[in-house]
């Protein structure tokens, strides 16, 4: 393993627990130094961090809002500059805000939604990429849905903006692949045993239900941990074999096309 000074950086905008906190994790214990990034939860995010620092790895953690204006911009340079040249991004932010019909959407939640979820993907590939490009080396990931690939009723802000999303990520990869960065657009195509998504929008007894009825080994809940491998294998695909997109779920759910 690379000494601390010459590991890898990967930085995690989106380190919430489930996804974002676990891959993390992940490549912290495969000898990246992580940088885990959320918009709220201090505690949360302390306790993460401090999980990657007992198990042996190196971690830090910092508050961020990606829709700040600069924030996010002032992460990925001070990183860059203090810790090390970031290797991968995952960009694991979403937009959900649960369904609402279209008299319900507002065009100022519409607007949030789309800074939240596509504006914010824009300028973390606008701030990384060329200094990724300029070393020859570098990967970008980022977290999609299944509004990425088709919408419905209730889903017009996230879908228009996860739709947008995937076509960005298909132009970034068109522009910089050849350039030596990996970008892969990841579709989880279901629900993730995740308590700071899933576990909010259910509510702790609904939740804590579903995980009983559907997860562990009943493998019914995509696996944050399983998800995590999967990113990691994606930052070890040699270059003539690279992973645009896949679509993850549980071996129970119906794909979304069903």
């Amino acid at each position: 393993m690379n000494s601390t000074a010459d590991a890898p950086v990967v930085l995690v905008l989106g380190a919430g627990a489930g996804i974002g906190a676990t891959t993390a994790a992940r490549f912290a214990a495969a000898g990246y130094r992580a940088v885990l990034c959320r918009r709220t939860d201090q505690a949360g995010l302390d306790a993460a961090v401090t999980q990657i620092r007992d198990a042996g790895g190196w971690a830090q953690g910092r508050l961020m809002d990606a829709t700040a204006p600069e924030d996010l911009e002032a992460v990925i340079e001070e990183t860059e500059a203090s810790i090390g040249p970031i290797d991968t991004v995952l960009f694991n932010l979403g937009g959900q805000i649960g369904d609402r019909a279209l008299v319900d959407t507002s065009p100022k939640t519409f607007e949030r939604v789309w800074r939240m979820a596509t504006l914010s993907l824009y300028r973390t590939a606008y701030a990384v990429l060329p200094a990724m490009a300029a070393r020859g080396q570098g990967n970008l990931f980022v977290t999609a849905s299944t509004a990425a690939l088709r919408g419905n009723p209730g889903q017009h802000a996230h879908a228009a903006a996860m739709g947008a999303r995937r076509l960005l990520c298909q132009s970034l990869s068109a522009e910089y692949a050849a350039q030596g960065i990996h970008v892969a657009h990841v579709v989880i195509d279901g629900a993730v045993d995740a308590p700071d998504t899933l576990g909010k929008m259910l509510g702790p007894e609904r939740f804590a239900a579903l995980r009983a009825a559907k997860g562990g080994e009943a493998g019914g809940l995509i696996s944050p941990e399983a998800v995590a491998e999967t990113y990691l294998q994606l930052a070890r695909q040699p270059r003539s074999t690279w992973t645009f997109e896949l679509d993850l779920r549980s071996h129970s759910d119906r794909a979304w096309w069903n």
